[in-house]
C-alpha cells in the first residue's frame, strides 16, 4: 500500500500529460428567409406563407438534420420569426447578400419564401455568382398571366423653373394577347395638362411617352399620370402614379475656378449638380475675373499667381469662397493675397485622412466614418488661421489624430468661407459608391457645406431639415438642431414636432429624439396628404414652421403576380431548386434531407490533460494511505 501511494505521488510530481480525443456531430445551418413586405398580402398569400413557415419550423426531419435560423426581410434583413407583412419596400438582393455574409464560411442552404417582386436595390437574379449557398425559392404568389396596363416608371425633375416647361417621361407597359387602345392623361388639381393616345399589342407591349408641362406658379405642384384602365383588368392601382415638382424662380450658381486639369473638378461638379437647385461652371482664372458677380459661391481650386485678379474681385464684391488646396498650390502667393490663413510652403507632401468633429454647429452633418475614406494628398504642415474658425474635419496622419484642420469654415465680416487642405476628393466620392452603392452620403455632405457657404442668412438657434414633398414609400423624417445662446449644440433640449394635416385638421404632437448631433422624428406612419408642421423648443420662445406633402404611392401594390422567372433563375444558378407555396411542404423537406451535400458533420475535439487533473488517481492515493494505516493498526504495528 505504501509503495502504491508513494509511486502515485511521484507520478503527480512528474505530472505527465495525455491527449484526450472526443467526437461530436455538428448540424448544418438551414436559413429560412421570409418576405415580410405588404406585396405578399396584396397578392393574398399571407396566410399560406405563415402556415408554410410554421410547417418548416415544426418539421422533426429538418430539426434532426439542421440548425434552423429564421429571418424576415423587407428593405433590411432582420433575425426574427414574427411575420406581419407590413414592409413598404422589398430588397431581395440585400437580404441574400447579408445571409451570404453571415454564413460565408459554412454550408447553409437558404429557403427564400417570397413573391420575387423587388422594389429596391440591384437585380437579385445576377447575384448568384457571389453567393456560395444553394437557394431554394418558394414562390408565394400567382404565376398566371393576366391582362394588365401599368405605369412601369415615371421620370421627372424634382425642380422646375417658373414660366418654363419641364419634361415628364412615362414608361407604360402592357401584358395581354390582344391589340388594345388607351389614353395617358396628366392632371393637376383636377385640370388636364396633357394627354396622349396609346396603342399596345402582344408584340408592341411597351411605350416611352415624353410630355412637356408648363410651370405656372411657385411652390410644390402635385401631378397625376393615369392610364385609362381596361374593363378586364384585375389590378388598376398600377395604372396611376402621383409625382411632384417644386417650381422655383432661381438657381444657386457656383463658379469652380481652376488653372489645372484634375479629376477633382469633375467629381465636385457632378456632386453639386446632383441637386438640381445648383449649377456649376468650371472656369479658368482669366475668364472668371469678369463673371464673378453672376455667382453666389466661388470655389478656388489650387490657387496660384494667375488667381490674383480673381482674389481682388472677390474681395471687392465680398463673395463667399471655398478654397481647395493640394500639391500644386502656390502657398507663397496664397499667403500674400489673403490674410485669413497661412501655411509654410514646403516641398514635402503627406497623406491625410479626416476625422469628423461631432460638435460642429454651423449646419447639420450626418455621422460619417471618414476613417474608411482614402487619404487626401496635401502639402506638408498645418494651416494657421488668423481669426476664429470651426473645424469640420481634423487631420489624421498615419492613424494619429491631430488638432490641425483638414476642412474648416471661417467668417470675414459679411462673408462665409471654407478651406479643404487636400486634393483627390474624387476618391472620397468613389469610395461612397463602393460602400453604399450610391453617391448619396458624399453628395449630401458636400451639398450641405456648399449650401451653408452660398448663403449669408443670419445664424439661428433652431434649424430644421426637411423636404418639400415625400413619396409614400420613402423614409419620412424631420431633423432639427438646437443651439444654446453661445451657439453650441444643446443635447439636453426638449424639442417637439407638431404635425397638422391640412385636409382633416388632425394635429399630432411627436417628441423629437436625440441622435448624433441632431434631433429627429420618424413620420413614416403618416398617410398621404398635405401637412403643416411646427418644431418648438419647450420652455423657450423658439420655434420653426414649414409645410410638406406626402404623395400617395404604394409600390408594393403595383404587382399582379409573383416574379417566378427571376426566382427560378437564381435557384438554377445557385444549384438550388424552386418550389411553389401550393406544393406540399413535405416536398421541400424531402429535397433538403435527402440531398447528399447536406450531411451531418462529425468533428473531433482533442484536449491535452494533465495527470494531476485525473481525480481517480487522487482517490487511489487516499485509499492506499487509509488501507496502510488500517492494516498496521489491525496487526499492532502502530
Amino acid at each position: 500500500m505504501r509503495f502504491l501511494s508513494v509511486f502515485a505521488l511521484l507520478l503527480l510530481l512528474i505530472n505527465p500529460k495525455f491527449k484526450q480525443k472526443s467526437y461530436y456531430t455538428e448540424k448544418l445551418i438551414l436559413t429560412i428567409a421570409v418576405d415580410n413586405s405588404s406585396s405578399v398580402a396584396e397578392l393574398g398569400y399571407d396566410e399560406k406563407v405563415t402556415a408554410f413557415v410554421e410547417s418548416l419550423k415544426n418539421s422533426k426531419e429538418l430539426q434532426d438534420k439542421f440548425e434552423i435560423d429564421n429571418y424576415t426581410f423587407a428593405k433590411e434583413l432582420k433575425e426574427s420569426d414574427s411575420i406581419n407583412f407590413t414592409g413598404s419596400q422589398t430588397n431581395i438582393n440585400k437580404a441574400l447578400k447579408d445571409v451570404n455574409k453571415l454564413y460565408k464560411n459554412a454550408i447553409a442552404p437558404t429557403i427564400l419564401i417570397t413573391d420575387g417582386n423587388q422594389t429596391y436595390g440591384n437585380d437579385y437574379q445576377f447575384l448568384s455568382s457571389k453567393i456560395k449557398q444553394p437557394i431554394y425559392p418558394v414562390i408565394a404568389g400567382d404565376t398566371t398571366t393576366y391582362v394588365d396596363l401599368k405605369i412601369d416608371q415615371l421620370n421627372a425633375n424634382k425642380y422646375a423653373y417658373l414660366k418654363n416647361k419641364f419634361p415628364v417621361e412615362v414608361i407604360a407597359t402592357y401584358t395581354g394577347n390582344e391589340t388594345i387602345q388607351t389614353n395617358l392623361v396628366l392632371t393637376a388639381d383636377g385640370k388636364r395638362l396633357a394627354s396622349q393616345a396609346l396603342t399596345f399589342s402582344p408584340t408592341e407591349n411597351s411605350k416611352v411617352v415624353n410630355l412637356n408641362v408648363s410651370a405656372t406658379k411657385i411652390g410644390v405642384q402635385t401631378l397625376r399620370a393615369t392610364l385609362t384602365p381596361l374593363t378586364e383588368e384585375k389590378n388598376t392601382q398600377n395604372n396611376t402614379r402621383y409625382f411632384a415638382v417644386e417650381v422655383i424662380d432661381q438657381k444657386v450658381k457656383i463658379a469652380l475656378v481652376s488653372d489645372i486639369i484634375h479629376p477633382d473638378l469633375g467629381a465636385i461638379k457632378k456632386s453639386l449638380e446632383s441637386n438640381e437647385l445648383r449649377g456649376v461652371d468650371i472656369l479658368k482664372p482669366a475668364e472668371a475675373t469678369s463673371k464673378l458677380n453672376d455667382y453666389q459661391l466661388v470655389i478656388l481650386y489650387q490657387p496660384n499667381r494667375k488667381f490674383e485678379e480673381v482674389y481682388q474681385n472677390i474681395q471687392r464684391l465680398e463673395k463667399n469662397i471655398f478654397t481647395i488646396t493640394g500639391t500644386q498650390t502656390d502657398w507663397n502667393f496664397l499667403n500674400n493675397i489673403q490674410n485669413s490663413f497661412r501655411k509654410e510652403d514646403l516641398a514635402e507632401t503627406e497623406e491625410v485622412q479626416g476625422q469628423l468633429n461631432a460638435n460642429y454647429a454651423n449646419f447639420l452633418i450626418e455621422s460619417i466614418d471618414f476613417s474608411d475614406y482614402p487619404p487626401l494628398e496635401n502639402a506638408f504642415g498645418e494651416v494657421e488661421f488668423n481669426g476664429a474658425y470651426e473645424i469640420i474635419l481634423s487631420q489624421v496622419i498615419s492613424g494619429v489624430a491631430t488638432d490641425g484642420a483638414l476642412l474648416a469654415t471661417y467668417t470675414n465680416q459679411n462673408t462665409r468661407s471654407a478651406i479643404l487642405t487636400g486634393e483627390n476628393i474624387w476618391k472620397w466620392r468613389a469610395n461612397s459608391f463602393l460602400v453604399q452603392e450610391n453617391f448619396i452620403e458624399f453628395d449630401t455632405f458636400l451639398g450641405k457645406l456648399v449650401q451653408y457657404l452660398a448663403s449669408n442668412k443670419k445664424r439661428e438657434r433652431l434649424t430644421v431639415g426637411y423636404e418639400s414633398f415625400y413619396y409614400g414609400n420613402r423614409e419620412i423624417q424631420l431633423t432639427a438642431q438646437y443651439f444654446n445662446p453661445s451657439y453650441e449644440f444643446d443635447p439636453n433640449a426638449n424639442l417637439t414636432a407638431i404635425i397638422k394635416n391640412k385636409d382633416t385638421d388632425i394635429t399630432t404632437t411627436y417628441p423629437m429624439l436625440l441622435g448624433s448631433g441632431f434631433y429627429t422624428v420618424d413620420l413614416n406612419n403618416l398617410p398621404s396628404g398635405s401637412y403643416n408642421f411646427t418644431v418648438r423648443a419647450e420652455g423657450k420662445n423658439i420655434r420653426k414652421s414649414g409645410s410638406f406633402k406626402i404623395l400617395e404611392f404604394d409600390i408594393e401594390k403595383q404587382f399582379l403576380n409573383a416574379d417566378a422567372k427571376r426566382l427560378e433563375t437564381i435557384a438554377v444558378k445557385s444549384n438550388g431548386k424552386s418550389f411553389h407555396i401550393d406544393n406540399n411542404v413535405q416536398t421541400i423537406i424531402s429535397e433538403l434531407t435527402n440531398d447528399q451535400r447536406f450531411k451531418t458533420i462529425e468533428k473531433s475535439n482533442e484536449k491535452v490533460v494533465s495527470l494531476i487533473d485525473w481525480k481517480y488517481l487522487l482517490a487511489l492515493i487516499a485509499i492506499c494511505l487509509a488501507l496502510e494505516w488500517f492494516l498496521r493498526k489491525y496487526y499492532g504495528l502502530i
